[in-house]
């Protein structure tokens, strides 16, 4: 039996019982509520026009965050709040902070890509509240990181973002959404369907192992950052959907045993930052460089890793560090590195009405020295045309374990076993570092595409993993940080 869509927008809770179950949050806001502020760019999470903050329970708080609402279901926002830019409307009429420091520092051009701008500022604004410092640039950076201008540069906008701080505090009153979101909490699963299909989001993991058993043809649906294009690029029909970011088990992190294990519906953003509290100096600009905020407010480290996209960025560190992941189906559970997760081109050894629970990231051990590092045309919101981690355990300057992992290199994520094997063993100088070059180019056989021809790509996986040696020889002579400008600036050779 259906049961309708409840949210809450504007103050007021909105039932939904004939939409169909791809239906965009976009498209319902702009078509069937009329809110029109929220606008349609790119309908593919890429230029931030259709930017909203989405606010839901976790546990008795409420988180709240920006997400493309271009790409996200509606079903999804059941018993959550929708925020969109026509909340921002002060009760005596006046604007936002947020809007009044865009209006002062002249931020909007043509204003189209407005709306968006002033939703991450409100997101940035609202983190603010619970008690951080006020941002750096490099916050204002990284909010923004998913929103295209086309007018202009995005110095007024910068501008504006550090204005709103100098303006008259407007609080955000987080118990009283939270008392909101509360009344209309579901403690039952819900199956929302029209139009013949269905939507099922269960509750807890023995739910959703019953309805993949019951269901193994159905679209696995959490984050929605690449399943969402299927729809609104490639005009899929996904039949039924089991939505997966309400199973209270797929939503924890776990630290024991040395290692971290995370969960199928944490986000990118929340598995990223467990990632770096352990990998910080090895992980974090990847993480500021993976996707947008939006993006990874909204896409999972398991549906990345699932995707199984040769170019993914999560891939390559995980299985250089010895990644597991952990696979659930009707007879239990199972346990399977995750470079043999990876068969060829979306090939993976998933067995039917089976899903993947979560994924198991080894702890730092002695030794142990790791590098990710990303080549794309541009810093932010670019797809790698090469992604290379590098994961080394010494004893003393002797390689005790070397493990190599690229992405964009061959069908699949994967490892480079001769130049692994022409360091196993070796004391990690100069000499060992050109065996492994020659080594490297026997180990893949990259494609010419446009991102990259394949001898850039060669010459660029060489290069990165000199820079590794350069990085963490005993010797080095520079720390990271001062090596840096030759992470992604080179073009040379480039189609």
């Amino acid at each position: 039996m259906s049961e309708p869509i409840r949210y809450l927008h504007r103050g007021e809770l909105h039932t939904v019982s004939d939409a169909a179950t791809t239906r965009t949050i976009l498209q319902h806001l702009r078509e069937d509520r009329h809110c029109t502020g929220t606008k349609e760019g790119c309908a593919e999470g890429d230029c931030g026009a259709c930017t909203v903050v989405i606010g839901e329970l976790k546990g008795d708080t409420v988180a709240l965050k920006a997400v493309n609402s271009c790409i996200q279901f509606l079903p999804a926002l059941d018993g959550k709040a929708l925020f969109t830019v026509e909340d921002l409307k002060q009760p005596d009429g006046s604007l936002h902070p947020v809007q009044q420091a865009m209006v002062e520092c002249h931020g909007s051009q043509c204003g189209f890509c407005t709306p968006g701008f002033v939703m991450s500022l409100w997101g940035l604004y609202l983190a603010q509240e619970d008690g951080r410092q006020r941002p750096q640039r490099a916050d204002i950076d990284d909010a923004l990181s998913g929103n295209l201008c086309r007018c202009t540069g995005y110095r007024p906008i910068i501008d504006a973002a550090q204005r709103m701080f100098e303006l008259p505090r407007v609080a955000f009153d987080r118990a009283a959404l939270a008392a909101s979101l509360q009344s209309i909490r579901r403690g039952e699963p819900l199956t929302y369907t029209c139009e013949g299909r269905a939507f099922h989001v269960p509750r807890t993991l023995e739910q959703l192992v019953q309805l993949r058993a019951g269901n193994p043809d159905a679209t696995l649906l959490s984050g929605s950052t690449d399943v969402g294009l299927w729809v609104t690029k490639q005009m899929r029909e996904l039949g039924d959907v089991i939505y997966l970011n309400e199973v209270a088990e797929l939503q924890r992190i776990d630290e024991a045993d040395g290692w971290l294990q995370i969960g199928a519906a944490v986000t990118l953003e929340d598995a990223y930052r467990a990632a770096c509290r352990h990998y910080p100096q090895e992980l974090s600009e990847l993480r500021q460089r993976f996707a947008s905020l939006p993006v990874r407010n909204a896409g999972t480290l398991i549906g990345n890793i699932a995707n199984g996209s040769p170019i993914g960025d999560s891939a390559p560190w995980l299985i250089a560090l010895g990644a597991e992941i952990v696979l659930h189906g009707k007879d239990g559970q199972r346990r399977l590195p995750l470079e043999a997760f990876y068969l060829d081109y979306q090939k993976k050894d998933l067995r039917p009405g089976e899903f993947l629970e979560a994924v198991r990231v080894p702890l730092p051990r002695p030794g142990l020295r790791l590098r990710t590092y990303k080549l794309s045309k541009r810093f932010d919101q670019d797809i790698s045309a090469v992604c290379a981690a590098f994961a080394l355990t010494l004893d003393g300057n002797t390689i005790r374990d070397a493990r190599i992992a690229f992405g964009g290199m061959a069908a699949t994520s994967r490892r480079a076993p001769k130049a692994e094997a022409a360091l196993a063993g070796r004391e990690w100088n100069e000499a060992a570092l050109a065996d492994a070059l020659a080594a490297l180019a026997d180990d893949y056989a990259p494609l010419t595409d446009m991102r990259a021809s394949a001898a850039y790509r060669m010459k660029a996986a060489q290069n990165l993993l000199r820079r590794f040696w350069l990085e963490t020889r005993p010797d080095a002579p520079l720390p990271p940080a001062a090596l840096n400008a030759f992470a992604c600036t080179s073009t040379e050779g480039q189609p």
